[in-house]
């Protein structure tokens, strides 16, 4: 099937009518966004951070503005890069203060807003025609949670808006990870109180399989029960996984009905795009020299890892799992002596996991991830070229 006629859309944020499960995360946001509408200023977390804004519009009449922050590490950035999206999704003609202002903001400008963002926020949602509240999304606030000013700003925004005489008509989504909230609250405590959490798990299985099946049905495509079943293991309960490989199977099938070698070639496939989108660059930069990628080679082929990756098939898929002991059976010396720092750098990517009551158990988390690792560290074995880079003979 063509690429352009593909119901999926891995990388890009998922079309309201596609979107599947998630019903308690979502009325927790309904709620927020229905009283930021009635004057009641919200705050809190999710990963829904491209669907919702677009389901305020449509339900609440809510202006939504989302505003990616993928390497913003201050509060200047933060500033610059939420007023220009606002300036240009929002605006446009006249200035939030009455006044043009140039995206190109100089520092005084810059500390103005910062002083000034609670009476901002209320101007901008005024005059905004046809909408009665702004919900307001800071995608991807990882790199901020180390800057305390940040957190003691965030602090302070909050306050004015809560105990302002004046409605705030204003929700505001911060989308991070768990662990990165907790660093923000290390830096200002007040901000435990302030958080309404809202917590995403995976995809269940029933939820993955329901995705795939409407999906591939808006596409006009059928596929069997047996071989969506052979897909949903892969994904992980992970939607940004689940498009992927439904985007593959969907390229490597040559008609609307998908067969069972299609959903094989499509997962590789996926493995494949996955890896050179995200895995490759996190892991040759956590990598020191090929001396590290000649070890995890040996590990994809250790007989409790290899089987379960090398292959597509069946309903269900074996853990992962090996022993320290195990894995260095295969190890050379010298493989040895950078072993403890490998695994080290594997767990802080989130590649390998410790397995709980094994001692020295350790696990590869996704699945798909390991396809990926499996296929592209056999091809740099066989071809004695370090990914990406060239030149490299592997050791061992």
């Amino acid at each position: 099937m063509t690429p352009e006629s593909s119901p999926f859309v891995p990388g890009r944020t998922v079309p309201v009518e596609f979107f599947v499960g998630r019903t308690e995360e979502i009325e927790r946001l309904r709620s927020m966004i229905r009283g930021a509408s009635n004057g009641r200023f919200g705050i809190g977390k999710s990963s829904l951070a491209g669907f919702v804004p677009r389901l305020a519009e449509q339900e609440q009449q809510a202006a939504g503005c989302h505003v990616p922050l993928g390497g913003v590490s201050d509060l200047e950035g933060m500033l610059r890069t939420t007023l220009d999206r606002l300036l240009k999704d929002r605006v446009r003609k006249a200035g939030p203060f009455g006044a043009t202002l140039e995206l190109d903001l100089r520092a005084d400008e810059v500390a103005t807003l910062e002083r000034n963002f609670a009476h901002l926020m209320r101007n901008l949602v005024a005059s905004i025609a046809d909408h009665s509240s702004l919900f307001l999304v800071l995608d991807d606030i990882n790199g901020l949670a180390q800057s305390g000013r940040f957190a003691n700003w965030l602090k302070n925004v909050v306050d004015e808006m809560s105990l302002s005489q004046e409605k705030t008509r204003l929700c505001l989504l911060l989308v991070d990870l768990e662990e990165l909230r907790q660093q923000l609250v290390n830096h200002q405590l007040s901000l435990a109180c302030v958080f309404k959490l809202t917590d995403i798990e995976p995809w269940s299985e029933e939820e993955a399989y329901q995705f795939y099946e409407k999906t591939f049905a808006r596409g006009g495509a059928s596929v069997s029960e047996d071989h969506v079943r052979m897909m949903l293991p892969w994904t992980g309960g992970l939607p940004v996984l689940a498009h992927e490989i439904g985007d593959a199977v969907w390229r490597t099938a040559p008609a609307k009905t998908v067969q069972r070698q299609d959903v094989n070639d499509g997962i590789r496939l996926a493995a494949a795009v996955i890896g050179r989108k995200f895995l490759a660059p996190r892991l040759l930069g956590a990598m020191p020299n090929e001396r590290y990628l000649w070890i995890l080679h040996k590990l994809t082929n250790l007989p409790s890892v290899l089987l379960p990756a090398a292959t597509p098939h069946g309903d269900s898929l074996a853990p992962a799992d090996f022993t320290k002991a195990e894995a260095i059976e295969q190890l050379s010396e010298d493989d040895k002596e950078v072993f403890d720092d490998f695994l080290r750098r594997m767990k802080k990517l989130g590649e390998l996991e410790s397995v709980p009551g094994v001692r020295g158990g350790y696990r590869f988390p996704n699945q798909l991830h390991l396809l990926y690792f499996t296929l592209a560290s056999a091809h740099w074995a066989m071809s004695k070229l370090q990914w990406g880079h060239g030149g490299a003979t592997p050791v061992g």
